[in-house]
């Protein structure tokens, strides 16, 4: 069994509420083994035989429609990926020292290097990014509301749908899963 986590986007936003013994039961009825939520923003740790991340999104997508109502896009990452992109340092320890938040997008497949390009071309003094192949790093230097940069920005210049954490969530979810096999 392979340990997974599913980064759901937009649960518990815009008026789409979710109790997370719901949101572990949806997921224990598609099958999978050992769930556990973390926080309310739809992160689901769960185990499965399966190791095609593609096809596991699809799963998750089809059952939470057909239970919430309304899609919920699903961007799934196995422990081990996962652990890659928490240890994963694009930016200068410094620049934390100074108060700066990094934020990862998670995305369903690279972007195209022209999206990189633009992406990139919307650096400033506040945002800075660093793309590693399905995320993207995002430094933020001062309060997220003062930044231009959100979620749908980011997805309107990859032309991909995309979710966010925190760098702090992520530590979360790999803090004591790091040790064990996929």
């Amino acid at each position: 069994m392979t340990r997974h986590v599913a980064f759901l986007r937009a649960i518990n936003v815009g008026g789409h509420t979710v109790k997370m013994v719901d949101l572990r039961r949806y997921f224990e009825s598609i099958g999978f083994a050992g769930v556990e939520t973390l926080i309310q923003s739809g992160n689901v740790i769960f185990e499965s035989s399966a190791r095609n991340t593609g096809a596991l999104e699809l799963k998750i997508e089809e059952r939470l429609q057909s239970v919430l109502g309304y899609p919920v896009v699903t961007f799934v990452r196995s422990i081990s990926e996962l652990v890659e992109i928490e240890q994963h340092r694009p930016f200068p320890e410094a620049e934390f020292d100074q108060g700066a938040i990094l934020y990862i997008a998670f995305l369903r497949a690279e972007p195209s290097r022209k999206s990189q390009q633009e992406l990139m071309s919307i650096k400033s003094e506040i945002d800075d990014f660093h793309i590693r192949q399905r995320e993207v790093y995002w430094l933020c230097r001062k309060q997220k509301g003062k930044s231009p940069v959100f979620g749908a920005v980011i997805e309107r210049i990859l032309g991909t749908a995309a979710t966010l954490r925190n760098a702090t969530t992520i530590r979360k979810l790999t803090v004591g899963y790091s040790l064990r096999s996929d």
